[in-house]
């Protein structure tokens, strides 16, 4: 069995037991022997629970409020810099502000995840919640193009790849059964944040300014950062340290396929959460101070699209549960081609919201369910959130471009539906390689 280090209280260390002290549950056991010490056995499973554990995900659903819920929370400064600050600029344009502070989420969990293998959970959160803030922070004193670029696309998306991985990665080493619950109930934190730093920002701009409205945000990003390090353990550590790379993995063919999956349904899947206020507007569906509710209500009905799936995620497997996910907001998002109302759009806002959820909640559990053993499990997500994080690059900046040159959101629309559907057929060949084409497999 490989040899793993348990960090927690009462546990023996190289022979003797550490002494225990009334944080010690909340504290990691130090080893300062040059050697990783001994550690998880059959005697010593996750707990599946208990306040530790469930620490752990208070302290992840923050990170993902301040990583996922910043890129989920765009569309309202899509829209904002549209018609107000960089208002000389495309669609397209624009979107590449938020398409690549969504790349670089995920793109650099292929350093991200090693080094959270390598046992620097702490110095890669701190090193995220700094990069937050500062860039939510420089965000505010921005007036051109290229300052928003660098502070909200680069430096905030590089913040929030390094919150990532770790958020993902480390509830597996708490809980057995209950894995895909905990991290619905994480990622959830993901929508409320899309929720919160929209409304707050289209409540406050008006009536302060640009500048101060975003450094409110930072502000909260700070404090909300600072519960996730006083909270966030890690538990088990690898005694190997792990390559940057495995590349093995890619002769796995439910794994490649899942990756492959991934890659295309990321092109579409941020389309409508980029552009549904936009498209509210221009398409005068409703008027814009409803639009700017619409991005808030989709994130509202992801919360629960993260938390319920999830949850029968558990008893079903979170492949069986992901596909079906897929297929719908596939349709859906064809669908979004013939609403012209103000109640269509508003069902689509939450049946979209609640079905796309999965795309950020179910697939760290799946490629735990995907990898033979959590010493790779950082590994293997980043580099499939790598590959994931192409798909974000490209998709709303191809929606945008199409949108500029033909004036119509057809093409977005159709784009987006296409690629989802295409994940979808994907992510079924990785269930099949798996288990087995029996649906009744768990998976």
């Amino acid at each position: 069995m490989r040899e793993e280090t348990v960090f927690g209280d009462g546990q023996e260390i190289n022979g003797e037991r550490p002494t225990e002290s009334p944080s010690s549950s909340l504290t990691p056991v130090i080893n300062l022997g040059g050697k990783h010490p001994a550690g998880v056995s059959d005697d010593n499973p996750p707990s599946n629970g208990g306040l530790v554990a469930w620490s752990q995900v208070v302290g992840s659903f923050f990170l993902f409020f301040n990583s996922w819920g910043i890129v989920n929370a765009f569309g309202v400064y899509q829209t904002y810099y549209e018609m107000d600050l960089l208002s000389g600029e495309s669609p397209s344009n624009i979107s590449w502000i938020g398409s690549i502070q969504a790349f670089l989420l995920m793109i650099i969990g292929v350093m991200t995840g090693p080094i959270y293998d390598a046992g620097h959970f702490q110095a890669l959160v701190r090193t995220g919640s700094f990069l937050v803030v500062f860039g939510i922070m420089m965000t505010s004193l921005c007036t051109r193009y290229w300052e928003v670029m660098l502070a909200q696309g680069i430096c905030i998306g590089l913040g929030s790849g390094c919150l990532f991985v770790p958020s993902v990665a480390i509830l597996p080493q708490y809980f057995t059964t209950k894995k895909a619950f905990a991290n619905g109930i994480a990622a959830s934190g993901s929508s409320l944040g899309g929720i919160i730093y929209p409304i707050v920002f289209q409540r406050l701009e008006p009536q302060i300014g640009f500048a101060w409205a975003t450094r409110v945000l930072g502000f909260l990003a700070l404090a909300l950062s600072a519960i996730s390090l006083s909270l966030m353990r890690i538990r088990v550590l690898p005694r190997e340290k792990r390559a940057f790379l495995e590349l093995a993995a890619f002769r796995e063919p439910p794994y490649t396929l899942f990756t492959v999956s991934s890659f295309f349904a990321f092109i579409g899947l941020y389309t409508p959460i980029f552009y549904i206020e936009t498209y509210a507007i221009q398409e005068k569906i409703m008027d814009p101070k409803l639009a700017s509710y619409m991005l808030p209500i989709l994130n509202a009905a992801s919360i629960f699209g993260r938390v319920i799936p999830n949850f029968f995620a558990d008893k079903t497997g979170p492949l069986n549960m992901l596909i079906p996910c897929a297929l719908v907001t596939a349709v859906l998002s064809l669908c979004w081609i013939r609403i012209k109302t103000t109640p269509g759009l508003v069902v689509f806002a939450i049946l979209y919201g609640f079905t796309s959820g999965t795309f950020v909640s179910l697939p760290p559990t799946a490629l735990t369910t995907l990898s033979p053993h959590l010493g790779v499990v950082g590994t293997r997500m980043g580099m499939s959130f790598a590959v994931s994080a192409l798909g974000l690059l490209i998709g709303t900046p191809v929606s945008g471009a199409i949108l500029n040159s033909t004036g119509q959101f057809l093409g977005p629309q159709l784009l987006a539906g296409g690629t989802l559907l295409i994940g979808a057929a994907f992510l079924t060949a990785s269930r099949i390689c798996k288990v087995g084409p029996r649906p009744t497999m768990k998976a």
